[in-house]
């Protein structure tokens, strides 16, 4: 997750049809505004990557299917969020396809947090995902070296010298925190 500046002048020549039509990249619909997501760093790019490369290595070897995106727009019951990291399950993929948007979150989302986020901000939108049929939610948060993981029922907390694990999507996936983030 990076932090994200209102566009100005653009939310009244851009609705949320437009969007749904043609999304604009690094953008997400919030609040009936335009949003540009900014703020990402180099560390918050190779999390990204490795944790995207990861996850879909996993489904590949294990051929699961679906399709693993990153920066891909989702609909959400009350925004158009673009989700650091996605996973979308190959059940998902045959019924939607590949819309410009997805109309629902995907099932298992991963916000890489910066430090100019707000805590508030953060479960929020994993409070969004999770309430629009996201599963799972992994906050990665770099700098503390944490990743939260929640789900519908259960919060988890994982930190170096631990691995962090699929709870529900993906199942039986790990990797070591420190190897994550490192």
């Amino acid at each position: 997750m990076v932090a994200s500046t209102v566009v100005p002048n653009q939310t009244e020549a851009f609705s949320l049809e437009d969007f749904l039509q043609n999304p604009p990249d690094r953008m997400e619909w919030v609040d009936g505004q335009l949003l540009e997501k900014n703020g990402m760093t180099l560390k918050h790019g190779r999390i990204q990557a490795k944790l995207a490369t990861d996850w879909g290595n996993y489904k590949d070897n294990r051929k699961l299917g679906g399709v693993v995106y990153t920066e891909a727009p989702c609909r959400t019951n009350k925004q158009i969020r673009r989700p650091d990291v996605a996973y979308l399950t190959p059940e998902l993929l045959a019924q939607f396809g590949e819309p410009n948007v997805l109309p629902q979150s995907f099932p298992l989302i991963a916000e890489i947090i910066s430090p100019t986020d707000l805590a508030e901000d953060v479960f929020a939108k994993a409070n969004e995902y999770l309430e629009s049929g996201c599963q799972e939610v992994w906050l990665v948060l770099p700098e503390s070296q944490w990743i939260v993981v929640l789900t519908q029922q259960q919060r988890f907390l994982f930190t170096t010298g631990e691995a962090v694990s699929t709870q529900v999507i993906l199942p039986g996936f790990s990797v070591a925190v420190a190897q994550l983030l490192a």
